[in-house]
């Protein structure tokens, strides 16, 4: 039986940079990068059961529920606990699927949060960040609240400081499946290891980009366009989203008007905590 329906955001991230620097024996790669919050967020309604049942209330477009990473993480965390009540999930969808934003990953991260509060389950934040890093490289970062500069295969993280930032937000309308990308013989795995600093001084640059780029048009475009208002637009995370910082909203705004008419564009702005963080969930 349903009892209680919560609504909370899942906002998405952007790969201020991101290189590469090895892959390891286990096939996984070991990554530096600097991620940030943005306010463009999916929505995911948890409606509580009494009867431990976890299911979600309608499909969503490209994704099973085998791969559902809400489903997953819902189921996770009963396991873990073991918790007798369920969830019923919904995740309205606007962080676009395979758009290197860590949509997915962020409505794992908020089901975590939520839920161990909902539920009353009350672990740590380092017993959920271990149960977050098995459902994906990226969960854990999600559930730390800021930005953070972050290493091995996204496991590592150590929270900066940065100044707010305007954003203009290119979302070309094709999926980019990150196994491919990672697994592309062109990938440059051997990046020399950077720090914080040295990223505020170059920006960095992003290794998955240029494999991605010559494999779908749409972001090769996108990239040009923004890197007319300023040279250090990039992709982020496998793409296919890309997107050009500024210190305002009207050079942010200009920017967009560059890109073609059938590439969607989007003026966002970085947040510095999410939202759930805020609210006390941790």
């Amino acid at each position: 039986m349903i009892t209680t329906a919560y609504r909370f955001p899942a906002p998405a991230k952007l790969n201020l940079f991101l290189h590469v620097t090895c892959r390891r024996a286990d096939g996984y790669h070991n990554l530096e990068s600097v991620f940030v919050l943005i306010d463009l967020a999916d929505v995911v309604t948890l409606a509580l059961r009494d009867d431990g049942v976890i299911a979600r209330e309608r499909d969503i477009p490209g994704v099973s529920e085998e791969a559902d990473l809400t489903l997953r993480a819902a189921r996770l965390l009963q396991e873990a606990t073991g918790v007798a009540l369920g969830v019923t999930l919904k995740v309205d969808k606007r962080i676009p699927l395979g758009g290197g934003l860590g949509g997915g990953s962020s409505d794992a991260a908020t089901v975590l949060l939520a839920l161990n509060r909902l539920w009353g389950t009350r672990l740590s934040r380092r017993e959920l960040s271990a149960l977050a890093l098995r459902l994906g490289a990226d969960v854990p970062f999600f559930l730390g609240g800021t930005a953070a500069f972050v290493s091995g295969i996204g496991e590592v993280l150590r929270p900066v400081s940065l100044p707010p930032m305007w954003i203009a937000l290119a979302m070309p309308l094709v999926a980019v499946p990150t196994g491919d990308v990672f697994a592309d013989p062109h990938l440059t795995r051997s990046t020399a290891s950077e720090t914080i600093a040295a990223f505020a001084k170059d920006h960095g640059r992003n290794d998955l980009e240029p494999v991605v780029a010559a494999r779908y048009p749409e972001v090769a475009t996108a990239l040009a366009a923004l890197r007319q208002a300023t040279p250090t637009a990039r992709m982020s995370g496998s793409g296919a989203s890309a997107f050009g910082m500024f210190d305002d909203a009207g050079k942010a705004e200009a920017a967009l008007r560059r890109l073609p008419p059938d590439i969607p564009g989007r003026l966002v702005r970085t947040v510095s905590r999410h939202p759930l963080v805020v609210w006390g969930f941790r």
